[in-house]
């Protein structure tokens, strides 16, 4: 699990909570059950009818992917296929199909795959770069289910402070309880003002940074394949590869593989 995403969500809630408790709010204050269910319920049922159900049903993968733990380790990535350069230089490509035909990466192996059956390298290309498109795409609709629930809970809390004013412009007779009843009518404004800026959009955000991730990740994958293809002497896939990696991909380690 990612331990940024729950720590930051953690302290999002301890700080609004605190800030709460600190200018002398009561705790019980904030647990309104009525507005939670106008807020929730509401921003549930109008994604329900955003979004048909296949759509729904890749949530979990969804919530997996902005916090499951990151195991894409794009400088093992580079080191494994710079190793593959030197031994096609040596050896020529097809030496590679019983690594291709095991590798635990669909994408390397179906790229692998197919220059070790001499597929033309401009189709090679074409074929990675529609896996790519596809991967998008399945991102990007993960993160729309959760754009639109950040777009929705706002509404829905207005929607139920609304709802709790016109009961309490309905009993007006007992002035009394007024502060208090407009103050439980609030709540539902919090709720949906909350949950959009500190769970739903977060969330969205999460899944479009993993994808750019993962995306760059897969760009270098195929410009190595096709390297390999080519036959391009090591050192060349090396300086290649290098221009993928960042400061934190810990560059020179990829530097003294050859």
């Amino acid at each position: 699990m990612d331990i940024t995403a729950i720590i930051g969500l953690l302290a999002g809630l301890a700080a609004l909570i605190g800030g709460f408790l600190w200018e002398g709010g009561n705790i019980s204050g904030l647990l309104q059950l009525n507005a939670a269910l106008i807020v929730f319920g509401g921003t549930i049922a109008a994604v329900m009818i955003s979004f048909p159900a296949s759509r729904l049903r890749s949530i979990p993968s969804a919530l997996h992917m902005a916090f499951g733990r990151n195991t894409d380790n794009i400088q093992e990535k580079a080191e494994e296929l710079i190793s593959m350069a030197s031994i096609t230089r040596r050896e020529g490509v097809l030496t590679l199909e019983k690594r291709a035909e095991e590798h635990p990466d669909p994408y390397t192996r179906e790229g692998l795959m197919l220059i070790i059956d001499g597929t033309d390298p401009d189709q090679v290309r074409q074929i990675l770069e529609l896996e790519m498109d596809a991967k998008e795409l399945k991102h990007d609709s993960y993160a729309k289910i959760f754009e639109a629930a950040g777009g929705y809970a706002p509404t829905m809390g207005i929607i139920g402070t609304v709802m709790g004013l016109i009961s309490v412009l309905g009993s007006l007779t007992d002035p009394s309880n007024l502060g208090a009843s407009i103050a439980v009518a609030f709540t539902a404004t919090l709720y949906g003002v909350a949950s959009a800026n500190l769970i739903f959009l977060p969330i969205a955000s999460k899944i479009k940074s993993r994808s750019q991730s993962q995306l760059h990740s897969m760009e270098m994958l195929m410009v190595g394949i096709l390297s390999l293809q080519n036959g391009d002497h090591p050192q060349l896939v090396r300086k290649k590869l290098n221009s993928f990696l960042t400061d934190e991909d810990e560059r020179p380690a990829a530097r003294g593989l050859i």
